[in-house]
């Protein structure tokens, strides 16, 4: 089956130069983040934006996963992502994080758009404190309206694995990752593609709720789901069911979010994803759709 895989973070040198910054031990002269903090973790250093591009074809290649979408993942790093689209154009799409409420907030989402194959601007009211459906955020949608872009809003339980393993705080207000303010938003933007990560994220039933509502939305079912544990009894395959009736097959987009080497792409998330349709009885078709067509219909 052809797989392609729509939440990918791109741990560029940007990324770990920010983290850097924003941490209490910051680097020594001439030190370079995007080594210190690498080495900090065990995790393999990106060296270059391209370099760092290379080795996820390699290990796509390595998994046979056609193509991804790759989410700069730290406000004003989309110009990595565009560097490994540049080099790589036939695999990747780019995605990139966007903090409405930055000063340089409305000129970076019309620069990003204008790179080629940035297809998804990515929101994180939780992390950012902007609610959906305050103006600064409402902006960004008409820009992905008037781009034919896709906006991703991250929903319910944000948490952080690397600024966690650095003890950087997170002062997350998940009160504004409600899908239902999402989906108030999108019925005013019926052409922009709204993309939910994780089902919600823990705001599984308002999640559901919001693709009732809104036709535009699609849920991401990228990651370990660990979000269900807020929820007793509710298994992977049920959590697929429920959304398998409510938005179908057409309004799933398959994703491991995977994000750092070594540890690379998360073949067992594909794997068990992959497990649960088969077990509900979703033909190869429709299968086909959620691991890669629906990813093809939103990239182009």
């Amino acid at each position: 089956m052809t797989v392609a895989d729509a939440h990918v973070h791109f741990f560029s040198p940007g990324f770990y130069r920010g983290l850097a910054a924003s941490g209490s031990s910051q680097p020594a002269a001439g030190q370079d983040g995007a080594v210190m903090i690498p080495d900090q973790l065990g995790w393999t250093g990106p060296g270059s934006d391209e370099a760092l591009a290379d080795a996820w074809v390699d290990e796509l290649d390595r998994h046979h996963v056609a193509r991804a979408m790759l989410i700069a993942s730290v406000h004003g790093d989309e110009g990595s992502v565009a560097a490994a689209v540049l080099r790589h154009p036939s695999r990747f799409a780019g995605a990139f994080m966007l903090n409405p409420g930055a000063a340089d907030a409305a000129a970076r989402v019309e620069t990003a758009f204008a790179l080629p194959r940035m297809r998804t601007v990515c929101l994180f009211p939780a992390m950012h404190k902007v609610a959906v459906d305050d103006e600064r955020s409402i902006a960004v949608f008409e820009a992905a309206g008037r781009h034919a872009r896709a906006v991703f809003v991250h929903c319910g339980v944000l948490s952080v694995g690397v600024r966690k393993k650095l003890g950087l705080p997170s002062t997350f207000d998940i009160r504004l990752g409600d899908p239902l303010t999402v989906a108030a938003v999108a019925l005013r933007y019926p052409t922009v593609p709204v993309v939910i990560p994780h089902f919600g994220a823990g705001f599984f039933s308002e999640a559901l709720m919001a693709a009732a509502m809104a036709p535009n939305i699609v849920f991401d079912t990228s990651s370990s789901n660990s979000w269900m544990r807020f929820h007793p009894g509710l298994s992977l395959r049920e959590v697929f069911a429920r959304a398998l009736d409510v938005v179908g097959p057409s309004r799933l987009l398959f994703g491991s979010d995977s994000s750092f080497f070594p540890r690379g792409w998360q073949r067992g998330v594909y794997e068990q994803q992959q497990g649960v349709l088969t077990d509900l009885g979703v033909d190869e078709a429709n299968q086909s759709a959620i691991f890669a067509g629906n990813f093809a219909r939103l990239v182009g």
